[in-house]
């Protein structure tokens, strides 16, 4: 329930499952330290507030280290300030990293100056999100209801 909406409070999430407040802070509570809960986001429309931010896709290909496969460079990448995912693939290339940036140069910046230099990186292919349809479970458009009249010819 809470990965849906995290809003909810311990007094709605005990009604809902018919269980006191107290097992809901104990389980949550639980949750957290053993690391099955890390941690509350907020899905925010940027395009509805005065700052703009540009998100992209980026297909990594990499040469895997030995003994250490792909994990050595994707925690490498994961730790980037920019990078907010970042995903073992299966197909034709090996990661897909999700980084947001100010503007298109920056984020071009980003991959030539800081992913495309580390070790182990083959090459990159970067795709530029232009339109958020749904993020985080949360649908971005809303749909217009044309309330026109059908004509038949």
């Amino acid at each position: 329930m809470l990965e849906n909406n995290g809003n909810l409070t311990v007094k709605q999430l005990a009604v809902l499952l018919d269980v006191s407040e107290d097992t809901v802070r104990d389980e949550i509570s639980r949750m957290k330290k053993e690391g099955v809960i890390l941690g509350f986001n907020t899905v925010i429309d940027w395009e509805k507030t005065e700052r703009q931010l540009v998100n992209a896709l980026i297909e990594v290909k990499v040469h895997p280290k030995k003994e250490r496969g792909f994990d050595e460079v994707a925690e490498r990448i994961s730790s980037l300030e920019q990078v907010t995912g970042c995903y073992l693939m299966s197909g034709g290339f090996d990661l897909t990293v999700m980084v947001e940036g100010k503007d298109f140069k920056e984020i071009a910046m980003f991959v030539a100056e800081k992913l495309a230099v580390i070790d182990g990186v083959l090459s990159t292919s970067t795709h530029f999100v232009l339109k958020k349809y749904k993020d985080g479970g949360v649908h971005f458009v809303n749909k217009v209801q044309d309330d026109r009249e059908a004509i038949v010819l």
